[in-house]
Parts: C-alpha cells; structure tokens; sequence
C-alpha cells in the first residue's frame, strides 16, 4: 500500500480510481513522501566541501582517519538548512588510495586545498 501511495503518479488514471473509490488508498502528500536520495556527486560535493572548511580552518589536510567534521548543508532551494557529521578522516583516506581512479577534475579540486598524495 505504501509504495502505491508514493508512486500514485506512475499508475494510469483508471488504477488511481480504482486504488480511490474502491480500495480507498489515497496518494501521498508531499509532507509524507522521503527525501529524494543523494547521488554519489552529491556525496562527494559534501565531503569536498568539509575537505575545504577543514583546510581553511588548520592550514592542511592532514586529517585523521577518525575524525568528524561538522559542516551545514541546504536543500536545493537554501530554506532549509542542517548540520551534518562527514567522516571527513576515512574520505580522504579513501581519495588517497583511489587516486588512480579519480578524475583529473577532482585531484586538481583536492590538489588545490592542499592535499598531499603520498
């Protein structure tokens, strides 16, 4: 029932009245319907942007692998704003070890606050 209800737009006309007057199932509303999920882009943007408040905050990147950083993130239309905690220690470690795989943009973007490769 639930996923008929989140996906209310994808049924044809004729499974919206049924689902309607005969099962009584109604869609969603928008308060009720999650988040749209994060791509790894996204993912990768938020953990660039803690490398780069980390930077501006101790002068280096030398950030241990434990470490969490706090920074604030928007939806799309900047009205809401939250805080979230990024293991900011374990993504660096992992840029580190997949920079063979990492695209020219984003060494040169890591290159630029100060990372160090070796």
């Amino acid at each position: 029932m639930r996923s008929v209800r989140l996906g209310w737009e994808k049924l044809t006309t004729v499974q919206q009245w049924m689902c309607e007057h005969i099962l009584g199932i109604e869609p969603a509303a928008e308060d009720q319907k999650p988040r749209p999920r994060r791509t790894q882009a996204d993912n990768w943007a938020m953990n660039y942007a803690a490398a780069r408040q980390y930077y501006q905050r101790e002068g280096h990147l030398k950030v241990p692998r434990k470490h969490l950083e706090t920074i604030v993130v928007s939806d799309g239309d900047g009205e809401d704003q939250e805080e979230r905690e990024l293991r900011l220690g374990a993504w660096i470690s992992n840029q580190r070890s997949r920079a063979a795989t990492l695209t020219p943009e984003r060494m040169e973007q890591l290159s630029t606050i100060g990372m160090r490769w070796a």
